[in-house]
C-alpha cells in the first residue's frame, strides 16, 4: 500500500476493516513474541547437566530486562502517538522530527544503560537473589545481551512508528524475523557449537541486530511516510519532552512489573512455599496469553485514534474508540470463561506434575477471577495514551499495579484466613477496581477530550 493512501485510509476507511488491517499483524507479532520467549526458556532450561541452575540464573535477569523494555517504550510508545496527531494535522515535518529526537534518545539511553548495567551486573543479580551456582550463568547471559541492548531499544523504540503509519504488516515481520531467527541460532549456539547460556544470549543479541537493522533501513527507505534524518537527531525539549511524558505510563507499566513479580514471589514463598511460586510461574505465562493480544489489538486502534484525533475527525475517533473497547471485552469475556472452565488443561502445558497441575488449577481459577474486566481497562487506558492524554494515562497506569495491586498483596493475607488464597485474590480485586475507575474516567472526560481538540481544531483552520 503506498504511503498517500494510508492517510487516506485513517480518515476514510470503515473502521472495523481498518482496526482488524492494524491490529491483526499486532497481535500475531505479540504471540510469537511470546512464543520465541517461551521455547528459549524450553531450551535454556535443557542444557545437559546444568539446565534447572542455568534457567534460574538466566530467570534472575528478568527485572533488567524489563526495565531495558520499559526505557525503549518510554520513546517509543509516547513517541508514536504524537507523530500520528502530527501526521493527522498534515504536519509531516513535525512527525519525523518526533521521530528523529526519538531515535537520538534511544541511542543516549542505550549508552548510559550498557556502563550501568555491564558493570553492575554481578550485584544486581546478587540482590535479585542468584546464589553461588546460579550468578554465573546469569552474569554470562546479562553481560552478552547487555552489550546488544542498544538493537532491543531500537526494534522495541521505533517499531511504534511504522506501525503508527499504517504499516502494521512491516512491523509485525519485525518481531517475526527476530523470532524465527532466534529460534533457529538457539540450539546451534547451545547444543552444537556447546556455549550454553553464552549462546542463548548471542542467539538473541544476533536476532534483535537483524531486526534493528530491518527498521531502520525501511525507516531510510522509500516506502515510509516518516523518514529518520540526521537534521532531526538534535534533541529539541519542545519536542522530545512531549513524547518522554506521553510514554511514561507504558515505561511504569513496564518497569513495575518487575516489583510486581517480587511482591508475588516474596508473599508465596512465605506461605505456601515451593509449590505456590512455581504455580505463580506457570499462571504469569498463561496471563501473557491475555494481556499480549490486548496490547496487539491496541496497537492497531492506536494509530486511528491518534490521526483522527489530530485530524480533528470527532465521530471516527469514538467510532474507532467503540470498536477497539468492545473488541477487547470480547476477548477477555471468553479468556475469562475458557480459564473458569479448563484451568488444567493450560496447567498441564507446562509441567507433568499432578501435584502442580492440581494446585496451579486451583490457583489460576482465583487469579482470572476478574480478568474479563483487563478489556476495559486496558481499551481505556491505552486509548488515553492515543489521545496525547499523558498526565491521566500515568495515573491509570500506576493505578492497578502500585496503588491497588502490590499493596493487596501484602494485605490482604492479615484479613483472610487462607494466606496463598488472599494472595492470589489480590489479583481480580484491583483488576475489576481498575477497570471501573478507569472506565468511568474514561467516558467521562472524553467528549471534553475532543471538545477541546475541536476548538482548537476549528481556530487553527481558520
Amino acid at each position: 500500500m503506498k504511503s498517500k493512501s494510508n492517510a487516506q485510509a485513517m480518515e476514510t476507511e470503515k473502521i472495523p476493516r481498518l482496526l482488524a488491517q492494524l491490529a491483526i499483524p499486532a497481535v500475531v507479532a505479540q504471540i510469537i513474541n511470546l512464543l520465541y520467549n517461551i521455547v528459549d526458556r524450553i531450551y535454556i532450561g535443557h542444557i545437559p547437566g546444568v539446565g534447572a541452575a542455568a534457567l534460574t540464573g538466566v530467570g534472575l535477569f528478568t527485572p533488567i530486562l524489563m526495565l531495558i523494555n520499559a526505557f525503549a517504550m518510554l520513546a517509543g510508545s509516547g513517541g508514536a502517538p504524537r507523530a500520528a496527531i502530527s501526521m493527522g494535522k498534515k504536519d509531516n515535518k513535525t512527525a519525523e522530527k518526533i521521530l528523529g529526537n526519538c531515535f537520538a534518545i534511544l541511542m543516549l539511553m542505550a549508552a548510559a544503560l550498557t556502563v550501568i548495567f555491564f558493570t553492575f551486573a554481578p550485584q544486581l543479580l546478587t540482590m535479585f537473589g542468584a546464589s553461588d551456582k546460579t550468578l554465573p550463568y546469569g552474569v554470562d547471559y546479562a553481560r552478552i545481551y547487555i552489550l546488544g541492548s542498544i538493537f532491543v531499544l531500537i526494534v522495541m523504540g521505533m517499531n511504534p512508528f511504522i506501525t503508527t503509519q499504517g504499516f502494521a504488516k512491516i512491523s509485525m515481520m519485525t518481531t517475526v524475523i527476530g523470532a524465527v531467527i532466534n529460534i533457529i541460532l538457539d540450539p546451534i549456539f547451545i547444543f552444537v557449537f556447546h556455549l550454553g547460556v553464552k549462546g542463548a544470549a548471542l542467539a538473541t543479541v544476533l536476532s534483535q541486530a537483524v531486526g534493528a537493522i530491518w527498521i531502520l533501513r525501511f525507516l531510510s527507505g522509500k516506502k515510509t511516510i516518516l523518514h529518520l534524518k540526521k537534521e532531526n537527531f538534535k534533541l529539541q525539549k519542545e519536542i522530545i519532552l512531549p513524547c518522554l511524558a506521553l510514554g511514561i505510563s507504558t515505561f511504569v507499566m513496564l518497569s513495575t512489573e518487575s516489583i510486581l513479580s517480587i511482591s508475588f514471589t516474596s508473599s508465596l514463598s512465605r506461605y505456601g512455599g515451593d509449590l505456590a511460586v512455581g504455580a505463580m510461574t506457570i499462571i504469569t505465562s498463561v496471563s501473557q496469553l491475555a494481556t499480549l493480544p490486548l496490547q496487539g489489538i491496541c496497537q492497531g486502534g492506536q494509530p486511528i485514534m491518534s490521526y483522527n484525533y489530530g485530524a480533528g475527525n470527532r465521530d471516527r475517533v469514538k467510532k474507532t474508540f467503540f470498536t477497539q473497547f468492545t473488541v477487547c471485552t470480547i476477548f477477555t469475556g471468553c479468556f475469562w470463561l475458557i480459564m473458569l472452565l479448563f484451568p488444567k488443561m493450560f496447567a498441564g502445558i507446562f509441567s507433568n506434575n499432578t501435584e502442580l497441575i492440581t494446585y496451579t488449577a486451583w490457583a489460576l481459577r482465583i487469579y482470572m477471577a476478574g480478568i474479563f474486566s483487563l478489556g476495559f481497562q486496558v481499551a481505556c487506558q491505552q486509548s488515553f495514551m492515543a489521545l496525547g492524554q499523558a498526565k491521566v494515562s500515568l495515573l491509570l497506569a500506576c493505578l492497578r499495579k502500585l496503588i491497588l495491586l502490590i499493596p493487596l498483596i501484602f494485605i490482604l493475607p492479615h484479613f483472610i484466613q487462607n494466606k496463598v488464597f488472599a494472595v492470589f485474590l489480590a489479583e481480580p480485586i484491583s483488576d475489576i477496581l481498575a477497570a471501573i475507575i478507569t472506565t468511568s474516567t474514561f467516558f467521562s472526560r472524553l467528549n471534553k477530550i475532543l471538545d477541546r481538540k475541536k476548538e482548537t481544531f476549528v481556530k487553527t483552520s481558520i
